[in-house]
C-alpha cells in the first residue's frame, strides 16, 4: 500500500509541482530543475497522502512535528491531521511583538519532548539545520528529520555530519525519471 501511495504522491508533485527553467534556489544555486512542494502540501488530497507516509515513518516516540515556516507548516499539519500528534513551527525571525518566541506551539511540548523535523523541499540542509538548532535551544529533542521531496544537494550529507540522518518520501532522482 505505502508504494502505491508514494506512486501517486510522486504524480500528483510531477503534475503540480515540478517547473523547468531557469530558477534561484534559496541557497543561492541556479537550477533548472525546481520543485514547490506547496502546490501539494496544500491539495486535500495529496496532503493526505503525505501525512499518510510521513506518519507511517515517524519513530514511535515521536511526540511532535513541525519545521521551520513556511513551507514545512502544511507539511507538519498533514502529519498532525494523519495521527493526532502535536504541532510547531518555527519562525525565521523572532517577532518584536506579542508572542515573540521563534517556535510556535511549545504549549502543547513540554521540554525535552522528542520531535520530528519536517520540510516540504531540502537542498543544501541549511535550513533544515537551523529548524534544528532552534527547536533543541527551545528545549524539544530533535530524534527525526524527514522530508518531502529531496533535492539530493548535500542535506543528506550535511545533517549527517551533525549527527542526524535525513529521510525523505520522494527524491529529485524520483521526480526526473
Amino acid at each position: 500500500m505505502r508504494d502505491i501511495t508514494k506512486n501517486v504522491l510522486i504524480r500528483l508533485i510531477k503534475e503540480k509541482s515540478v517547473k523547468t527553467g531557469s530558477f534561484k534556489l534559496k541557497s543561492g544555486k541556479e537550477s533548472e530543475f525546481y520543485v514547490d512542494v506547496r502546490q501539494v502540501s496544500l491539495n486535500g488530497y495529496a496532503s493526505a497522502l503525505i501525512g499518510e507516509l510521513i506518519v507511517d515513518m515517524l519513530f514511535d516516540e515521536v511526540i511532535g512535528v513541525g519545521g521551520m515556516e513556511t513551507g514545512s507548516i502544511p507539511v507538519a499539519m498533514s502529519v498532525v491531521h494523519q495521527s493526532g500528534i502535536n504541532g510547531f513551527y518555527i519562525r525565521k525571525i523572532s517577532k518584536e511583538y506579542g508572542i515573540t518566541e521563534r517556535v510556535v506551539g511549545l504549549v502543547n511540548l513540554p521540554k525535552g519532548s522528542k520531535v520530528c523535523l519536517v520540510e516540504d523541499t531540502t537542498s543544501t540542509g541549511a535550513s533544515l539545520l537551523e529548524a534544528i538548532k532552534v527547536a533543541t535551544e527551545a528545549g524539544l529533542e530533535v530524534i527525526q528529520c524527514i522530508t518531502v521531496v529531496d533535492r539530493q544537494e548535500g542535506a543528506e550529507e550535511l545533517l549527517k555530519q551533525h549527527g542526524f540522518v535525513l529521510e525523505c518520501l520522494v527524491t529529485k532522482e524520483e521526480l526526473k525519471g
